[in-house]
């Protein structure tokens, strides 16, 4: 293969990985996907593709509509096994965000809603909210009829609505100071403050730093306040699993303001606050190592503030 190929094919790497990532909820499989994309290209009869942009977009969707429908992952998804794989706000993974639709595409919440979809109901949204694919081209993406291609925008947007938490967009300055309280509150061992910072339909599930067998789930303010103080609640138990004492900074993840444990410039845990009127509407944390893989690798770069919680 020439260097033009190649370079062809890099050109569009990044559009790619962040459709894929969108789709699958996961930077490794995204990457994985691209990668299949990439020998795809290469074994292809490349004089014959009219519109490479168009056809490499159809490899990587339906390459990630495989893995969607795959046993395995019906089967993580089922169980409850699956989380969204969180990545730092500027991960070029994360795509265009130029509009409500597209920052909300990429969002934990919506990551999570769509799980609820079907796996082309879940392309169709893609491509229609993050990308402005016409439902022309859609149609022809997923080998359906473009009238299938509406109807199935609709429902996914019917669905997430529905479903979604919170009265959509927050000013990250306000989201900010209301995260920066609530860790406040959780560190002091406040939980009547705690218990006042969240919705009264607050949910919070987290991979239980990758030990627990299953996501652990809470719901009621009372519940969710018990179990973030217990959590934050400093241990030398605690110390050895994070390999030693973290620091506690705040930054934005998938549009959302987020805390990140860091210990010593490596990041072991990190939880993704969704604010509404000022409480706490939902909580995502994610420590299991295989899901922040992608967040460390950005992280080491990443030039943030200082942490806001520096001994623990």
């Amino acid at each position: 293969m020439d260097m033009a190929t190649i370079d062809r094919f890099e050109a569009g790497r990044g559009r790619l990985a962040s459709l894929a990532y969108r789709l699958l909820g996961s930077a490794a499989d995204a990457e994985d996907a691209v990668q299949d994309a990439f020998l795809r290209w290469q074994a292809a009869d490349r004089e014959r593709i009219e519109v490479p942009e168009a056809w490499l977009t159809k490899v990587v969707t339906n390459l990630c509509l495989d893995r969607l429908r795959s046993a395995q992952a019906r089967h993580e998804r089922a169980v409850g096994d699956w989380l969204p794989e969180p990545l730092l706000d500027g991960d070029p993974m994360l795509g265009p965000a130029d509009t409500v639709e597209q920052r909300e595409s990429v969002s934990l919440a919506v990551l999570t809603l769509m799980e609820r979809l079907s796996p082309v109901e879940r392309a169709a949204y893609v491509l229609r909210e993050a990308f402005s694919y016409p439902h022309a081209e859609i149609a022809g993406i997923l080998d359906i009829t473009e009238s299938a291609s509406q109807q199935h925008v609709h429902r996914a947007r019917r669905r997430v609505a529905a479903e979604r938490r919170g009265g959509g967009e927050v000013d990250p300055a306000a989201a900010r100071r209301v995260v920066e309280e609530f860790l406040t509150a959780a560190m002091s061992g406040r939980t009547d403050r705690l218990v006042a910072l969240l919705t009264a339909d607050a949910t919070a599930v987290s991979d239980g730093a990758g030990l627990a067998r299953r996501l652990l789930r809470h719901r009621t303010p009372e519940r969710i306040a018990s179990y973030v103080r217990a959590g934050l609640r400093p241990t030398e138990a605690k110390r050895r699993l994070a390999g030693g004492s973290p620091a506690f900074h705040l930054a934005r993840v998938n549009g959302s303001t987020a805390v990140i444990a860091v210990v010593r410039n490596r990041v072991v845990g990190a939880v993704a606050f969704e604010v509404s009127d000022g409480k706490v509407a939902s909580l995502r944390g994610v420590a299991a190592a295989h899901r922040l893989a992608r967040l460390n690798e950005t992280w080491a770069r990443y030039e943030g503030e200082a942490p806001v919680v520096g001994a623990w």
